[in-house]
């Protein structure tokens, strides 16, 4: 009898336990879900509101210095450093560092195009508006009397739109100056936390679901606006090889070309869309010249850009899986809700969350 009962007993004590244990595992299962899903809350609130309060700049620079510690750190320690945490707080200072040594040095030359940009690109969309003004006459009298009447119009329209865009820019000296000590910030901060240390224990889970958010974000990063930001700095050199070498030397110059080479590095870092602005913008200071120096520049920038389709093809489309469409519809939708700034960040914010919500097993 008592066999009996201490049977019964352990299968009782068995019972007990399985139950136990199935209700911990499915707690432990809820939790991870609901961290899962508030870690999606909050990072998409997070995102929303660096649109919202125009700090853009800011998360681009931190995921910037962030990128650049963790991709010098090891070349350190390869080079002469052994323990690794030594040689991480050595990047984290040449890339805090590095801007401010860059701009000593530059200062004498630099401080005016740099502390006086938005009032040499005011300058440059009142030219743009006048040249769009006196388009008639810039022309060969042949193709000036092909334009139908209805186009001096649109000449207007295009002027005063760009006539207001210059008096907002006359504005804006004071949110550059802000934007430009937004962005050296955001720098330090992305150089802070790649230097930090890193912890052992195991992360709880909305900290652990946070950390895997943050992670594709940063991958989305890398991809996007690193190879972005080569193709650009290869846009601007061969834009600066044409403007101040072969056209000098056919004996004509353009005015603006440091403000336009600016433009040109600024807006090859947004895809596609960046293009078509600086294609637009250039072949009418070329006009503003001449109609050949027009042609020429556009028949360069096509060339430029076959180059470019190409590089895109590879770098970006292979790596991130964005089709053309997918991307220009994200542009478009993220310019009008958020303006220029949604512009620029659309790329990288659809990349991240395409990218997380497949990691997720969401889409």
């Amino acid at each position: 009898m008592s066999s009996l009962d201490e049977m019964a007993r352990a299968a009782a004590q068995q019972n007990a336990f399985q139950r136990a244990f199935g209700t911990t595992a499915q707690a432990l299962e809820r939790r991870q879900h609901i961290a899962c899903i508030a870690s999606h809350v909050l990072m998409g609130g997070a995102l929303l509101l660096v649109l919202w309060k125009d700090m853009l700049v800011g998360l681009l620079c931190a995921c910037l210095g962030f990128v650049a510690t963790r991709a010098l750190s090891p070349r350190l320690g390869a080079l002469a450093l052994k323990r690794s945490g030594h040689a991480t707080h050595l990047a984290a200072a040449i890339v805090a560092i590095l801007p401010l040594g860059v701009l000593m040095l530059a200062l004498p030359r630099t401080s005016g195009l740099i502390l006086d940009a938005p009032e040499h690109y005011r300058e440059l969309l009142n030219f743009l508006a006048r040249t769009v003004m006196e388009l008639r006459e810039r022309l060969p009298a042949d193709i000036a009397r092909l334009l139908p009447e209805g186009s001096q119009e649109v000449q207007r329209t295009i002027a005063g739109y760009l006539f207001s865009r210059a008096g907002k820019l006359a504005m804006a000296g004071r949110a550059w100056v802000g934007g430009l000590l937004l962005a050296y910030v955001g720098l330090l901060i992305g150089a802070l936390a790649a230097a930090r240390r890193r912890l052992d224990a195991p992360m709880k889970p909305l900290a652990a679901q946070l950390h895997a958010r943050i992670s594709h974000f940063g991958e989305a990063f890398r991809q996007i606006v690193v190879a972005q930001f080569w193709i650009a700095l290869f846009n601007t050199t061969l834009t600066a090889i044409f403007l101040l070498v072969v056209l000098p030397l056919a004996g004509y110059r353009l005015p603006y070309v440091t403000a336009l080479l600016l433009l040109t590095f600024v807006a090859g870092l947004i895809p596609i869309v960046g293009n078509l602005i600086f294609n637009g913008v250039l072949t009418i200071v070329g006009l503003s010249v001449s109609p050949w120096v027009a042609a020429a520049c556009l028949a360069f920038l096509i060339i430029i850009h076959k180059a470019e389709y190409f590089i895109n093809a590879k770098v970006i489309g292979q790596r991130t899986h964005m089709a053309v469409w997918e991307l220009l519809s994200v542009m478009f939708a993220m310019e009008v809700l958020f303006g220029p700034a949604g512009l620029v960040a659309a790329p990288l914010y659809y990349s991240y969350t395409k990218k997380d919500l497949q990691a997720t097993g969401w889409v």
